[in-house]
């Protein structure tokens, strides 16, 4: 890397890493520019702005083609967007798992990574060149400064993600279990379990949002008609967690077998707050563990100078006289 570092500064000078780096950054930008330039229009995208057609039939269209959609990203769709069915929906479901339903979810995602990572790396550059760089200044310096800002920006969305992916599960699996009881109670009551799932949203709203919206989701899909299990199947992949999982489970085998949905709640129910006493127990457990190392650092230090410290002031008095 010193060679590299010694051969561009000869030939461009001083700032020659600068140069070679702006260079390229320019030389990407271009070919992304051209390839966006050359790609073909989308026959739908012609069709859309046809003037042959009456102005409200292109209106009607527009919304039912691309309803919920940014326009302004929709150019940049392959770029923003993995051309891979299998990782884009991988992609999606990990961003609806973390809360974020939208259609343009996983393009706001890359968005986001290439804005920060090109953000952080021009503001590295900056902060490089007026601040850090001098004679001293090694190519490991060099590279720390300016693509390092940008590794952070570029890897932050995906942290924010998961970080917001692991919370919410964390909270849906907290409140599912009360909401559960508040099922059952619904659902002995006389109510259908349509029925049931609609108030439970609505009372669980203050407590856990997130369950709430999906109860909701699930309430407004089997009104539109879809399968109840695929409904409570597509709950369980939203969802990622376990607890719901096997709820899920328990009512798709109580409706292929035939059996009363009540029966299953209060089995079910029962074995819920059964796990969430064991959850806080094996909570309770933990917490002397983790309290070990902060007692010996803020306790042993302490008495160790009570305990010692008169006899080392003792000693140090008798080799004094």
């Amino acid at each position: 890397m010193d060679a590299l570092n010694d051969t561009v500064t000869g030939v461009l000078g001083p700032f020659g890493m600068l140069i070679a780096v702006a260079l390229l950054g320019v030389i990407l930008i271009a070919g992304a520019v051209s390839m966006m330039v050359a790609q073909k229009r989308d026959p739908l995208e012609r069709l859309k702005h046809d003037t042959r057609l009456p102005s409200n039939t292109r209106e009607v269209k527009q919304k039912l083609r691309t309803s919920q959609r940014n326009e302004k990203l929709e150019k940049f769709a392959n770029y923003l967007e993995p051309q891979d069915d299998q990782e884009l929906a991988g992609m999606k479901l990990k961003l609806m798992q973390a809360g974020y339903r939208g259609k343009d979810a996983v393009r706001y995602f890359h968005f986001a990574q290439f804005a920060l990572g090109i953000g952080l790396l021009v503001l590295g550059v900056a902060y490089f060149i007026m601040f850090v760089q001098d004679d001293k200044t090694t190519m490991q310096q060099t590279i720390m400064y300016i693509l390092g800002p940008g590794a952070v920006g570029y890897m932050f969305p995906k942290y924010w993600v998961t970080k917001r992916m692991q919370t919410r599960q964390e909270n849906l699996t907290n409140g599912f279990p009360d909401s559960l009881d508040m099922l059952l109670v619904c659902v002995e009551a006389g109510q259908s379990m349509e029925q049931a799932i609609i108030k439970v949203a609505a009372e669980v709203r203050p407590s856990c949002a997130d369950l709430a919206d999906e109860f909701e989701i699930v309430s407004h899909e089997m009104k539109a008609g879809k399968d109840k299990a695929t409904v409570m199947n597509d709950m369980s992949e939203r969802c990622g967690s376990q607890d719901i999982s096997s709820f899920v489970t328990v009512m798709n085998q109580s409706q292929a077998f035939g059996t009363p949905i009540s029966d299953a709640l209060r089995v079910y129910s029962a074995e819920m707050r059964d796990k969430r006493v064991m959850r806080a127990e094996e909570a309770a457990n933990k917490l002397p563990t983790k309290m070990t190392l902060a007692t010996m650092m803020l306790t042993v230090p302490p008495l160790l100078i009570i305990l010692v410290g008169p006899s080392v002031h003792g000693i140090t008095q008798l080799g004094n006289m």
